[in-house]
């Protein structure tokens, strides 16, 4: 296996646009007044679902490199339930930005072995968790662009 060619593609997969948008690039412009609009009651808001792809990017980070972390309660406290203004939003997306320097940091660590299960784990490896995060992200950035799709406020 190339670890530096895995490694740059992880990295690429989190922070770049390839079959699908970025984070950055599913909030940038979102019209103020629709931040906390939803499409349905069952559905989420383009602030819940902004908040919550931060809450869990945070949680699988630290979950890597802190043995005492603990994890928010499923599901209350991954979901916000509250509404939100632009400077919120803009808060989040700058908490998720730091904390994705931070992964993109651990995985250029050539001093940890990404295919190891993680000390404070019983059988999860680096490499899954950000796996996990790569998936989370890039589905809930998809609702995020669905939602502002149907609320005729996503150009590209």
């Amino acid at each position: 296996m190339n670890d530096a060619q895995l490694r740059t593609e992880l990295i690429s997969a989190l922070t770049e646009e390839h079959a699908h948008a970025s984070f950055t690039e599913a909030v940038s412009g979102v019209n103020p007044e629709l931040i906390n609009k939803k499409l349905s009651d069952s559905l989420h808001s383009i602030w819940q679902l902004a908040e919550h792809i931060r809450i869990s990017q945070e949680d699988i980070l630290r979950y890597m490199v802190d043995p005492d972390w603990k994890s928010p309660v499923w599901p209350d406290e991954y979901w916000p339930t509250n509404d939100a203004d632009e400077i919120q939003l803009q808060k989040t997306v700058e908490k998720y930005n730091a904390d994705m320097d931070e992964l993109t940091a651990l995985i250029k660590d050539p001093a940890i072995d990404l295919t190891s299960v993680i000390p404070h784990t019983t059988n999860h490896t680096y490499l899954r968790e950000i796996l996990l995060i790569i998936d989370h992200n890039s589905y809930h950035a998809a609702q995020i662009i669905e939602t502002r799709k149907f609320l005729n406020n996503w150009k590209r």
